[in-house]
């Protein structure tokens, strides 16, 4: 068998060993019950399992692999072989062994099954041996039932001054252009496990340092060291056919070993370049819950078309761009705007910024100052509104309109939005910011407020102060509830939601929003709406005109035979020609909602459509496993909440098999490169660690959002 210094001969430290130059014995030498790593039949999954036949496969290409031999699935109970072979592999006894699992089914390209199966350290003598050779085939027993095949690897136990894993591409940020390595004291078992959080080292693809985190005055790894790493990297993917996740170890003499070769089977989401860099942003303002597919064409599609001619109008971005890349887009149903197409963001080369450090809100102003727009803008502020409100009051009641004239009525409320969302924003832009007792929504608070005080139920508020609707969000199918009172964490059992309030009418039949807005007379304790600057006045219509669009939707629902909820997932076109010829879609009763799906980063860009955050270096936590959740914090015990975000100490492999169903995972330490968090990104499941004193902060039952890219773990529902 072939001894530890004849592995490192100089072929296997240069990779220049051959398939097959290590010419095998005959596979008798041990019997049928013992396969050593150089014969042939090592390099087959079905009898070696996966890790035993890929270091076999190391081995013929000449990477320096530990010699052993493999117990293959199925073998005959020969005592006498099976002795042999751990009697020369083990000198008598006195040197200690590992004895690991080996199933065809982990360490696939589809599965990693990291940390699944027993692996027995520092084995001493022939009892123990028989012992460790049991435990790990008995693990081949799963938690539902099913028995894994199963093969044992026995290898010699090296005793490694650094070791760690190593990632021949960036599993946590999707690229295939850098390795990744991570390296802690010792071997690289308490790494795997969770234990201990490595230190961790970006190389180029050629080996050349990028960074180090956290930084350390005494590196675990010399420049030399990591070069050898970045080769034996290359030498796996050539071997492998592609890049590898590779558990390696220095031995005091500083030799390289590798223990484990296996391929990357999760890869992080990698937005293309110049992906657009999108967030909920100033839209969340109006649009804050998820949509379905008709209110997103009832309300996103106009405020994208408004909030481009405003940037066109201004010049503020070119008009192709504006014609082919849409402003506002939902993402899972959510609003969310290109952040540099509204000036939020810098530009992305600091030149441009240099230029004009201003955003685009500000670059917008300057360049209507000096003309007649900004002047302008508040007298055609005051005409749209006041068309606005005329074309309000001549709408009668939505249950006295026939089918076809619903529909005109959706169509000049889609089109009367383009233009608001347009002057809207617009004078955000060129005019000064009121006082905020004089914006919409501080409006709408002093008289929610003073109708309280009066002992307004809130059932009746909206009809008699309309001016409340600016405090709540549209909604087809949802219920919005009014804020709660001051002081109140949460509304009062019994609130009314907008929904009830939405059908409360003045005398005359039109809907009390819609009333006020056309100059009726107030009913005794109705307030008139105070005269608002041209932006805020805007933004009451807005919503005013969104109220209106929800009343004739439900009004076009009933007569169609649907519920809210039904309606809702109609689309626009489909719900117009529904109300010109009176028949739905085929299919319609096949379609069902969409999933809830999580709030929406602060700033994120989109790679396949998967959500994926922008990081921030002064997260605490550290992303391990793209995506974003929201739930129920879980600490492993008692009954599991139905959106479980398990909450734990250190990513154990044992918490393995709870993570199907788990809604995201959180750890105090441990690593990016650790089995629990590699298995977190083959379920595609948001994990994070390093995140301090989580299990104390985060108690079991409370709400926690998470967000396994950027790192960022909040408690509560990220708004």
């Amino acid at each position: 068998m072939t001894t530890l210094d004849e592995r490192h001969g100089e072929g296997a430290r240069d990779g220049d060993g051959r398939r097959g130059e290590v010419a095998p014995g005959p596979v008798e030498a041990y019997g049928p019950a013992t396969v050593p790593l150089e014969q042939p039949v090592a390099a087959v999954p079905r009898a070696a399992g996966s890790k035993a036949a890929n270091l076999a496969r190391a081995v013929g290409a000449g990477l320096p692999v530990l010699p052993g031999f493999v117990i293959p699935d199925g073998a005959g109970t020969d005592e006498t072989a099976l002795r042999r072979a751990w009697n020369e592999l083990s000198d008598g006894g006195a040197r200690s062994l590992v004895v690991r699992s080996s199933s065809p089914q982990e360490d696939t390209e589809e599965s990693s099954l990291a940390g699944q199966f027993a692996s027995v350290l520092d084995v001493r003598g022939w009892r123990a041996f028989r012992t460790a050779v049991a435990t790990v085939l008995d693990s081949a027993h799963r938690p539902d039932g099913s028995t894994a095949p199963m093969a044992v690897l026995v290898q010699p136990m090296l005793t490694a001054r650094v070791g760690g894993v190593m990632f021949g591409a960036d599993p946590v940020e999707g690229r295939a252009d850098r390795m990744l390595v991570s390296a802690v004291r010792g071997g690289p078992d308490t790494l795997v496990s969770g234990e201990q959080a490595g230190t961790d080292y970006w190389l180029s693809r050629h080996g050349r340092l990028l960074r180090t985190d956290p930084p350390r005055a005494d590196a675990l790894l010399t420049r030399s060291e990591l070069a050898h790493l970045a080769r034996l990297a290359r030498q796996a993917r050539r071997v492998f056919g592609g890049p590898q996740d590779i558990e390696f170890g220095f031995d005091a003499d500083g030799r390289l070993w590798l223990f484990q070769s296996r391929p990357i089977t999760a890869m992080a989401a990698r937005p293309p370049r110049r992906a657009r860099l999108l967030g909920p942003g100033p839209v969340a303002e109006t649009l804050p819950e998820q949509l379905a597919p008709l209110e997103e064409d009832l309300w996103v599609a106009p405020m994208a078309r408004g909030l481009a001619a405003a940037l066109d109008i201004g010049g503020s971005a070119p008009r192709r761009l504006l014609r082919t890349v849409p402003v506002v887009t939902t993402v899972g149903g959510r609003a969310a705007a290109d952040l540099r197409l509204l000036g939020t963001v810098p530009p992305r080369h600091r030149w441009l910024a240099l230029l004009n450090p201003a955003p685009g809100a500000r670059r917008l102003g300057s360049a209507w100052r000096v003309g007649r727009l900004s002047a302008a803008l508040p007298g055609l502020a005051t005409d749209l509104v006041a068309d606005v409100d005329a074309r309000l009051a001549r709408i009668p009641s939505p249950a006295a309109l026939p089918l076809p004239a619903l529909a005109t009525e959706l169509r000049w409320t889609r089109a009367v939005l383009v233009s608001l969302h347009a002057q809207e924003t617009l004078a955000g832009a060129l005019l000064r910011d009121p006082p905020k007792n004089r914006t919409a929504a501080g409006t709408a608070l002093t008289a929610l407020s003073e109708a309280r005080a009066r002992g307004v139920p809130d059932d009746q508020v909206v009809a008699e102060e309309p001016v409340v609707l600016a405090l709540t969000a549209p909604s087809v199918r949802g219920r919005r509830r009014l804020p709660p009172s001051s002081g109140a964490a949460v509304p009062e059992p019994g609130t009314p939601t907008v929904e009830q309030l939405g059908h409360e009418q003045t005398p005359t039949g039109h809907p009390a929003p819609l009333a006020v807005a056309a100059g009726e007379r107030p009913t005794p304790h109705r307030s008139p709406i105070p005269a608002l600057p041209p932006r805020e006045a805007l933004r009451l219509r807005i919503r005013w005109v969104q109220e209106l669009q929800v009343r004739l939707v439900r009004e076009a629902a009933r007569r169609l035979a649907l519920d809210d909820g039904r309606v809702g997932l109609l689309r626009w076109p489909e719900l117009v020609a529904a109300l010109d010829d009176g028949a739905l879609p085929g299919g319609l009763a096949e379609r069902v909602p969409s999933a809830e799906s999580p709030p929406l980063p602060d700033a994120f860009r989109l790679a396949d459509g998967t959500v994926v955050a922008e990081r921030s270096d002064g997260d605490e936590g550290r992303g391990v496993s793209g995506g974003r959740a929201v739930g129920t914090v879980w600490d492993g015990t008692g009954a599991r909440p139905p959106d479980a975000v398990l909450v734990v100490r250190t990513l154990d492999p044992a918490l393995a098999p709870l993570l199907p169903g788990l809604t995201g995972l959180v750890a105090q330490t441990g690593s990016p490169l650790s089995h629990l968090a590699v298995l977190a990104r083959e379920f595609g499941l948001p994990a994070v660690v390093g995140a301090t004193d989580a299990v104390r902060r985060f108690p079991a039952g409370s709400r926690l959002t998470v967000d396994g890219t950027s790192g960022d773990v909040q408690p509560g529902d990220a708004p």
